[in-house]
């Protein structure tokens, strides 16, 4: 008998991500349904749910009686919590296949009480996210902000030798820090590899082990910010990384520096951007800036020396799919007796929460 598999999520959900390939899998690999679930959340600071309609969370407890041995939710469906796994004696695995990397939709604790796998793949979207900031990077190097924003005004063509986009243009060989060496921070570190950086990285949740099997030194965040030709900002939004880089961190930036943010824009304070990018000794290309939009009258959209995109670096048409397809994956190891990737643990909701580990 095939294993049954229960998919919680909005009606958007399941035209667009529950697709192809994947798709195709599951329904080789188990008996699955769709509960259609449209509620939204209306607490402050989340995204994307859960459901706060009492009767989807009746609706879930009610299917999930009838026997299921894993359970997949995204946007739209109810919280899912001791009496959700109450409900359900069978449930072993339970994925969120978009935004839970904050445990907003599923309660980890509960579950690991219960023996219950819980897996996330929101990472769906950092390859295109590190692929921006791979152009962010490059974009900066050779100044290529300033050069678009004197074509578009009609400047005589030129180039300069004074211009740091010729005198430190190339990115082969640069010493690139990363604050965050997640699953974006670690896809960046591939994509890098052609061009022989070396790299450094401010993450205090990433184990030396697998620093090393990456080949990626590890450093406080000052050496991060100060040792390195190109600075990279990947790291999540939480407690502890609100306003982590404000006018001391900035300060450290050598001149003639690179500083990239495709993370959140919360984490770095706007006003001493601003100033910092205002020296004209740096470039600065960001994806992200707090507030969003950015304001009108903002001088960041002014500023020569910087290149801004509307936080664009995660959305693509592909990631959608992706996301079901890694859970895919997910289920095809965990049903297959092998271990899963990408399990939210202790670690996990640490990060998340800004906690200290232990030492």
């Amino acid at each position: 008998m095939k294993p049954r598999v229960l998919v919680c999520c909005n009606t958007r959900v399941r035209n667009e991500y529950l697709v192809g390939e994947a798709l195709a899998r599951l329904e080789q690999l188990a008996d699955w349904q769709w509960l259609a679930s449209e509620g939204t959340s209306t607490r402050p600071g989340v995204w994307g749910g859960p459901s706060e309609d009492a009767a989807d969370t009746t609706r879930l407890l009610a299917k999930l009686a009838e026997g299921y041995d894993a359970l997949v939710v995204c946007h739209g469906s109810p919280y899912v919590d001791a009496q959700v796994f109450a409900a359900a004696p069978r449930l072993k695995f339970v994925g969120e296949l978009e935004g839970d990397r904050f445990a907003n939709r599923i309660d980890v604790e509960a579950a690991a009480r219960r023996g219950i796998r819980v897996v996330d793949t929101t990472h769906g979207s950092s390859l295109p996210v590190a692929e921006w900031a791979l152009a962010l990077m490059l974009i900066g190097l050779r100044n290529a902000g300033e050069q678009f924003r004197r074509l578009v005004r009609g400047d005589e063509f030129r180039r300069s030798r004074d211009d740091p986009g010729f005198r430190l243009g190339e990115l082969t060989g640069r010493r690139v820090g990363l604050i965050g060496l997640g699953h974006i921070g670690r896809r960046l570190v591939e994509l890098l590899q052609p061009f022989d950086c070396s790299i450094v990285a401010y993450d205090p949740y990433v184990s030396k082990e697998l620093a090393h099997a990456l080949h990626v030194g590890l450093g406080p965040l000052e050496r991060v910010m100060s040792d390195t030709e190109i600075v990279v900002c990947t790291a999540p939004l939480t407690p502890r990384t609100h306003r982590m880089l404000g006018a001391p961190e900035l300060d450290l930036l050598q001149p003639d520096a690179v500083f990239v943010n495709v993370s959140r824009g919360a984490i770095v304070d706007p006003d001493a951007m601003i100033a910092r990018a205002g020296r004209g000794d740096i470039r600065v290309c960001l994806d992200v800036f707090d507030p969003e939009p950015i304001p009108a009258g903002s001088p960041i959209r002014d500023l020569p020396n910087v290149f801004l995109s509307p936080h664009i670096a995660g959305v693509t048409a592909a990631c959608g799919p992706r996301f079901f397809s890694f859970m895919v994956d997910e289920l095809e190891r965990f049903l297959g007796g092998y271990e899963t990737l990408y399990d939210i643990t202790s670690v996990t909701l640490a990060n998340r929460r800004g906690a200290l580990l232990p030492t």
